[in-house]
């Protein structure tokens, strides 16, 4: 079975190293690390990923900005994107339904099986 492409866009160097090694280690995805969301969409582009896990705030370019552009690429305009954010608390989700500019969230900090757990969601929705 072909592993799962997983972009991984945060500025946190040490929460993105710690995420690439959590997913890694599960044996089912291969992962992509940019910590600049101005290099997101080349990132995308060159990596074809199956889902982006992409962090809300971030120096440079916001999530939005970068979403925006994600969604104006045709090649990339129906990739999946499961936001990261550690500006809603884990009972914020539900008070948010669960998603931010219509996509769906997670809050930080996460244990690392919750979080595979919601990409299969992702994946397989």
């Amino acid at each position: 079975m072909a592993k799962k492409r997983i972009l991984v866009v945060d500025d946190e160097v040490g929460f993105t190293n710690l995420l690439r090694l959590n997913l890694e280690k599960d044996g089912r995805y291969e992962v992509r690390i940019e910590n600049q969301g101005a290099k997101a969409v080349d990132a995308a582009r060159e990596f074809q990923p199956d889902l982006v896990l992409l962090d809300i705030i971030m120096p440079e370019k916001d999530s939005g900005e970068v979403l925006a552009d994600l969604q104006r690429e045709p090649s990339l305009k129906d990739l999946r994107v499961l936001f990261l954010t550690a500006t809603v608390s884990i009972k914020g989700v539900a008070q948010r339904d669960g998603t931010i500019r219509g996509m769906p969230f997670v809050a930080k900090p996460v244990e690392p099986k919750k979080l595979i757990r919601r990409i299969e969601e992702e994946l397989n929705s």
